[in-house]
């Protein structure tokens, strides 16, 4: 008869993960029937069983046997009836287990009599105890919280399921409860796991305290990249606990399931410099440093000559620059008329003006070309003329810096006979100063009207009042800005969105930067990957390629209100699974982000949570965290992470692995 019943257990489980179930309850039944302690992982029974809740009854024997049993810990219920031989009584049910979390001590019905033993031995100054007093008192009881159950896949018998939900089929006294050893521990944690491209993350440590313990004892703890493509992962806990740790070790995972297919481009906005520069006082080294081919760094102040400036050529990207010189004008509160209706003026592409047909279009697009140059060049941008000249802006009389003015005009600017038309910037300048003056002083004048026209339209208008105002500084407000300039930068932005599109991480260092100017950068580039990743999905070319982005202090870009709910941040939380555009964000305090992205997250990492209504407001929007609000609040240790992937359908505690080059 055994010999059949072992047969059909096996048929059962095949291949199936939970045959470690029963080889563990195989080898726990010899273990007891032999009287061994060692590696005896019984805990105790059950008392009574909830679709939420078990009461466990224990011993100290059994909690000192697998060294102790910490709050928060994972327990397994279990069915193992057996006959007199030993052998597994079949019940018709598939294998199975039901997973507990430790939760309290509890209270059992003779609670009341050993608090009065204690009383009566204290009072006697605890003397030695009989066995058959202590045999009494080491009882106790446990609350555990029923996590749920797993099970074999009833479509395919090589994988493991997990319900959250609980099926009591039998009554509580037939359940033993055991401290899972390392290798269910290991199904518990990485069995759910998706089995594509899995990364090495750090080693399951169920609690903070590890008297008796060593990594040896648990199992290494592995993540899906899947699981963050085009997903959104949460970062919570104070600074200086690991937060920037985990998120160079998951962009590190995010590069090495990629280098064969660029299959994920990632943007990292770099506030503190840490992930592009090595840090000695940490004894670490960065992101940067660790990929050099794969990372391409943008810095507003480059610290090594292999990292590209974060700036614009303002003359060669007038459409990019003007936003910005906006921008930083409104920061800056410059709210004068003249200077509004300068940064409300929209220029044209290089491109765009290039791609005109219509020539009179043209010749006024490409004054207006000019007349930023000047503005610029009066404000100390420097520019090269040369690299300037090669761009070959020319229609009819117009050529490079020569503003195509007919005769009669400039010889009314010029008082008299005008000089020969203008060959450089500060020729350039020169006339368009005078230009803007004579147009102030003779608003009527023929000579300032076109054909079927005025020559000069309302940007331009704007753009020569502020050159040469008649009361103001015009150019000169503009000098502080100078350090986003470069005449030998490219289009960074386009540069940026072409290496996310072929598999590269490009890190942002805004290090040092005034807030203003880490928001303007933040909000320019999520823009533009927005754009661009909402082009390729009208065009149906998005492929298997993701976007990545990374973001700190997320409580300045996605704010715990409900106005301005619609910037693109938000618009990342809503749509950019859609989009392919999964973003990872770090703050210290849950509470201060939007309510609407937390609800839309599907990862986590919470780290030390000192307020009670830091640890309540996560548990509160995440059901999962419920119950582990204590834990979260006393552990401290830098690395200590409680962890919520979109495999895991419970929080698992770890120590995330140190990131190392």
């Amino acid at each position: 008869m055994s010999t059949i019943q072992s047969l059909v257990s096996n048929v059962m489980l095949g291949n199936n993960p939970l045959r470690l179930l029963k080889d563990f309850l195989d080898k726990q039944y010899q273990l007891q029937s032999a009287g061994i302690k060692q590696d005896y992982r019984f805990i105790g029974y059950v008392l009574d069983l909830g679709y939420d809740s078990a009461k466990i009854i224990t011993s100290d024997p059994y909690k000192i046997a697998v060294g102790g049993i910490p709050r928060g810990s994972f327990l397994i219920l279990a069915l193992d009836e057996r006959d007199e031989q030993g052998n597994p009584i079949q019940n018709g049910l598939p294998p199975h287990f039901t997973l507990l979390r430790v939760k309290s001590v509890s209270s059992t019905p003779l609670s009341n009599q050993v608090q009065q033993t204690y009383f009566e031995l204290h009072k006697k100054s605890m003397p030695e105890l009989d066995v058959w007093t202590q045999a009494e008192l080491q009882w106790g009881a446990l609350e555990c919280d029923v996590i749920g159950m797993f099970y074999p896949n009833p479509f395919d018998n090589s994988l493991v399921e997990f319900s959250g939900d609980v099926n009591n089929v039998v009554s509580a006294h037939k359940y033993k409860v055991f401290s899972p050893d390392k290798d269910l521990l290991d199904l518990i944690i990485n069995g759910l796991v998706n089995k594509t491209n899995q990364q090495h993350l750090g080693v399951f440590r169920p609690t903070e305290c590890q008297i008796g313990s060593t990594n040896t004892n648990y199992p290494d703890m592995y993540i899906s990249i899947e699981d963050f493509k085009g997903r959104r992962t949460a970062m919570f806990g104070k600074t200086r606990l690991g937060k920037s740790n985990v998120v160079k070790v998951l962009a590190d995972a995010m590069i090495q399931t990629s280098l064969t297919n660029q299959s994920v481009g990632q943007l990292i906005f770099d506030i503190n410099g840490e992930y592009a520069n090595d840090n000695p006082q940490d004894g670490n080294r960065s992101l940067a440093t660790a990929h050099p081919t794969e990372c391409i760094v943008y810095a507003l102040n480059p610290r090594n000559p292999n990292f590209r400036e974060l700036k614009l050529n303002f003359a060669e990207q007038p459409v990019s620059a003007l936003p910005i010189i906006k921008s930083f004008l409104e920061r800056d509160n410059q709210t004068s008329n003249y200077i509004k209706s300068f940064a409300n003026v929209e220029l044209p592409s290089l491109d765009t003006v290039n791609s005109e047909s219509d020539r009179g279009k043209k010749i006024r697009l490409i004054r207006k070309i000019q007349m930023f140059w000047a503005i610029l060049k009066s404000a100390g941008f420097k520019m090269d003329e040369a690299k300037l000249s090669a761009l070959n802006l020319s229609s009819g009389q117009i050529t490079k810096f020569n503003p195509g003015l007919k005769k009669d005009l400039r010889n009314a600017i010029y008082n008299g006979s005008a000089p020969s038309s203008p060959t450089n910037l500060n020729e350039l300048v020169n006339e368009l100063k005078l230009l803007s003056s004579y147009i102030q002083n003779n608003k009527n004048s023929s000579l300032l009207m076109g054909s079927t026209e005025p020559l000069f339209d309302q940007d331009a208008h704007a753009l020569l009042y502020f050159l040469n105002p008649s009361s103001g500084s015009g150019p000169q407000i503009l000098t502080s800005y100078r350090q986003y300039h470069s005449p030998n930068a490219g289009d960074f932005i386009n540069e940026i969105i072409q290496l996310l599109n072929t598999g590269k991480t490009v890190i942002l260092d805004l290090g040092n930067a005034a807030q203003e100017v880490r928001q303007y950068f933040s909000d320019m580039l999520s823009k533009a990957v927005f754009a661009a990743q909402e082009d390729k999905f009208v065009s149906n070319a998005l492929g298997n390629h993701f976007i990545q982005l990374y973001f700190e202090e997320a409580h300045n870009l996605f704010p715990n209100s409900n106005k301005e709910n619609d910037t693109v941040y938000h618009r990342f939380a809503k749509e950019g699974a859609k989009f392919h555009i999964g973003m990872v964000y770090s703050t210290q305090s849950p509470s201060t982000i939007s309510q609407e992205l937390l609800v839309q997250t599907e990862n986590f990492f919470v780290g030390h949570l000192a307020s009670t209504n830091e640890a309540n407001a996560l548990s509160k929007l995440q059901h999962t965290f419920s119950g582990l609000e204590e834990d979260i609040k006393k552990s401290r240790t830098p690395g200590y992470m409680r962890i919520l992937t979109n495999s895991h359908r419970f929080v698992i505690p770890a120590q995330v692995k140190k990131f190392t080059v």
